[in-house]
């Protein structure tokens, strides 16, 4: 089967995602806090809360829009949207805004705030930014630099006790903050955090077998089953990782188990947790493109894993804008899958 040119990320891309991105990320309302309130005095609305996240629905979901703004800033070299970006970067990201999130952090009861999936996402957006070259880039990851600190130093306090996985295909799921921090690791040479992840992900992972991928659920943007995957494609050298692949997918080459290779269907758009589904066709789409590219050129499940991210690829893209439950955040896994 043939499989058509892939869609690949274009200056019109770029300018619709970062369109919708700064539509929202400075957008307070609606807004659903993670916040625990110590006392009377926490009775706040977003912006008094999270000086840089406060809009975006959510505070993760602001972090991604502004990663996804970062990132078309560094790889788009031209679409009009740039100078709106440079802008919004130069008022938020600032060290006074910032030490503003970081004194958020710092209160009582607040420990397990976003774990895991904000710290994965606030990480990536900091290790985005320290691959910035221009001088406004290089400032923005220097005022970025603290907050991205303290959720190392929450990894490394909480992996050591965090005796289980969590596998589901929400924003609890363990093996995507993984890749995301891995991502940030990488870019700023944590060798430390790095090798904590590894272990941890090797210790909670690196024996599953024969995955049955009961998937989807109803409200996941994430497959827990190709999540994982991801995740050990990043940590294991690649002959252990096909090893591990063989094992842990054994019947891929016969498009098995069927659902992975099955878009979701999404009943009812306007429902925000129905909508997450097309974020679980735009997410599977980028771990089997990622797959794809390890596989060697004449495996047959190459070419497989290639039609399911377009397949996948092609139900999601179009529904990243039209209402706000996904408009919010799709766009940013639309970027993962368009720029593997």
């Amino acid at each position: 089967m043939a499989v058509e040119l892939k869609p690949v990320l274009t200056p019109s891309l770029a300018s619709r995602f970062a369109s919708l991105a700064l539509s929202h990320v400075t957008r307070e309302y609606p807004n659903k806090l993670d916040h625990v309130m110590n006392g009377p005095e926490d009775v706040l609305g977003p912006r008094a809360l999270h000086p840089v996240f406060y809009g975006s629905f959510d505070w993760h979901s602001c972090v991604h829009g502004y990663w996804l703004l970062a990132r078309l800033y560094r790889r788009v070299a031209s679409f009009p949207e740039r100078d709106n970006i440079r802008t919004l970067f130069d008022t938020h990201l600032t060290p006074a805004c910032i030490a503003g999130e970081i004194a958020y952090l710092a209160q009582p009861s607040r420990g397990g705030f976003e774990r895991p999936y904000g710290w994965g996402w606030l990480l990536m957006l900091a290790g985005e930014l320290a691959q910035h070259a221009s001088d406004e880039g290089k400032r923005w990851s220097e005022a970025m630099a603290p907050l991205a600190d303290v959720f190392v130093a929450r990894w490394m306090d909480f992996l050591p006790k965090a005796t289980y996985p969590i596998r589901a295909g929400v924003h609890t799921n363990t093996a995507f903050a993984f890749v995301l921090t891995l991502d940030y690791a990488a870019a700023t040479q944590d060798n430390a955090l790095a090798q904590m992840v590894r272990d941890r992900a090797t210790t909670w992972y690196g024996e599953d077998a024969a995955c049955q991928a009961w998937e989807p659920s109803g409200d996941d943007f994430l497959s827990p089953a190709l999540i994982e995957a991801e995740c050990m494609r990043r940590v294991l050298p690649a002959d252990a990782f096909a090893t591990w692949f063989d094992r842990f997918l054994p019947d891929c080459a016969m498009r098995m188990p069927a659902t992975l290779f099955t878009p979701a269907y999404v009943s009812d758009r306007t429902d925000g947790k129905i909508a997450h589904l097309d974020g679980l066709n735009l997410s599977r789409s980028w771990c089997w493109r990622s797959i794809a590219a390890t596989l060697a050129s004449d495996d047959p499940r190459r070419a497989i894993a290639d039609i399911a991210a377009e397949e996948h690829l092609a139900r999601g893209l179009p529904e990243v804008a039209g209402d706000y439950m996904g408009e919010h955040w799709l766009a940013t896994f639309a970027l993962l899958a368009l720029d593997v």
